[in-house]
């Protein structure tokens, strides 16, 4: 059931029409819950919330204990996208738009996590007869050896200093190995449009010194490439419906094409930032005034704090940089598995979209989504399918569920955002208790290519490794998430973003 003034203890909190919860506060800071009457909200998010608003005194407290800060410090609005539900202090799904400061919880650790669409030449009818060996071939790319993605020192600098220009900024190695072989001529130009930002130019790249030299000359790791953990994946799908033809047509989309989706983001470089940032917050929190209850800390926007928001936003840079490389080498891994099993393939990005980021403007506003996307209007100067209609939203469903894409219509009131995907409605906790039989049924309907290869005779004689997987499974599986159609319409009845295509699942990659 979602949340009413009737069913929860804090009697201010009230429906106010179809599609939107609005939340009253004691620090008179707007805050509207995004979520139709049939998409269910978390209490626990909603205390968590609660306890997140609490910054809006932090800031007041920031501004009276350092005087002649200028803007002053101040929590201006929050927006919580249909897919809100209990984070690590600060619930996924949260649009944060402070002044005079900044807040790394409010991005979180995987920084720049974020989608990537890409519109194939195949159609769904051309694999099917494929993916019994299509899963065998994916299952070497991404953990068994097959990755094979070769970095030099310059690829690696670059990239983390300029994002995907960077890291091609000489183009493809004279000899391609491994996924560098699926580069093809639309991911080196003509990107303009097709990602909400090809890079975060930074000046430095040094607190990622270590990854940036291992191995000498062009070497090989475990982390680029990495689908990551959680409700992050690879996945196959076709179009199974078009909703919005004209926009489908400038996207590159027809019925049964196939497409990829990625959805991964900076891994352990994302921790090593945000941690970074953490770190500097406290530092520069004025040492007479106690640490907030919330343990939610900024960083003020003054010269006092110039050099250490510098060093978390040159880290922050290099961490989203490295996810925008990330991204695009995973899809590369699946068009390597399509290529084996199917013959040549074009594939075309249709967008890459960021979820964990902060956007510092000019006059001192910083806006901050965790868990959500953006979702501008159409209305841009020039004539990319980005300005005529609106920026791709990309909302998954759960593994093996449809997922969407949506063309955003900048809403102000949803602070022009949307969210990531269903989110989630049990904790993994509770959801890695779930019913056996109900996992024998989905996997008896749904191919996971996951590292265990629960039909290998060696690994099914092991119960505990089996059991191990099960639960991690159970984690991610359908009834741990909010049923994405409900979303999509609270997306669609807010006026945030108008449904374009539904997309449905043939094989997902999980890590």
């Amino acid at each position: 059931m979602p949340i009413s003034a009737a069913n929860r203890h804090d009697p201010r909190l009230v429906r106010v029409d179809d599609s939107w919860l609005r939340l009253p506060n004691p620090y008179d800071v707007p805050v509207e819950i995004c979520a139709g009457p049939d998409v269910p909200v978390e209490p626990v998010a909603v205390d968590e919330l609660l306890t997140v608003l609490e910054t809006a005194d932090t800031l007041n407290t920031l501004a009276r204990a350092v005087p002649g800060l200028d803007p002053e410090p101040r929590v201006e609005r929050v927006v919580c996208t249909p897919d809100f539900h209990k984070g690590a202090g600060i619930p996924i799904g949260t649009v944060l738009r402070t002044v005079g400061a900044l807040i790394p919880q409010a991005v979180g650790n995987d920084v720049n996590c974020g989608m990537r669409v890409e519109a194939t030449s195949l159609t769904v009818d051309q694999l099917r007869p494929h993916l019994d060996r299509l899963e065998r071939r994916l299952r070497h790319l991404f953990f068994a050896g097959g990755r094979r993605i070769g970095l030099t020192p310059g690829q690696r600098e670059g990239l983390l200093r300029e994002g995907l220009p960077g890291l091609l900024a000489d183009g493809v190695p004279a000899d391609p190995v491994g996924a560098w072989r699926q580069v093809g001529p639309d991911d080196l130009a003509g990107l303009d449009g097709r990602l909400h930002a090809a890079g975060f130019p930074v000046d430095s790249a040094e607190d990622f010194r270590d990854w940036i030299t291992s191995g000498g000359g062009t070497s090989y790791d475990s982390i680029i490439g990495s689908v990551g953990g959680g409700n992050h994946f690879a996945e196959l799908q076709y179009v199974s419906d078009v909703r919005d033809g004209a926009t489908a047509y400038a996207w590159g989309l027809a019925p049964g094409q196939v497409v990829l989706m990625v959805h991964s983001g900076s891994l352990s470089l994302g921790h090593q930032a945000n941690a970074t940032g953490r770190d500097l917050a406290r530092a520069a929190w004025p040492h007479a005034v106690p640490l907030p209850r919330n343990r939610i800390l900024p960083i003020s926007l003054d010269e006092r704090t110039a050099p250490a928001r510098q060093r978390y936003l040159t880290a922050f840079g290099n961490a989203a940089n490295f996810a925008l490389g990330n991204r695009f080498f995973l899809a590369l891994m699946l068009r390597a598995g399509l290529a084996e099993v199917a013959g040549e393939l074009r594939s075309r990005l249709v967008y890459d979209a960021p979820h964990n980021l902060l956007w510092p403007e000019p006059d001192g506003t910083v806006l901050h989504r965790k868990g959500a996307t953006p979702a501008a209007g159409a209305g841009g100067a020039g004539q990319r399918p980005t300005d005529l209609y609106g920026e791709p939203v990309i909302v998954p469903g759960s593994m093996g569920a449809p997922s969407y894409l949506l063309r955003g219509l900048g809403s102000a009131r949803a602070l022009a955002s949307a969210c990531h995907g269903a989110g989630r409605s049990i904790p993994r906790g509770a959801a890695s208790r779930g019913g056996d039989a109900e996992l024998d049924a989905f996997l008896r309907e749904f191919r996971v290519v996951t590292p265990v290869d629960h039909r290998d005779p060696a690994v099914a004689a092991r119960r505990d490794i089996v059991d191990a997987w099960r639960r991690d499974l159970k984690q991610e599986a359908p009834w741990a998430y909010k049923e994405v159609g409900p979303v999509v319409r609270s997306l669609r009845r807010a006026g945030v973003a108008e449904p374009v295509a539904e997309l449905r699942p043939l094989l997902t990659v999980k890590g």
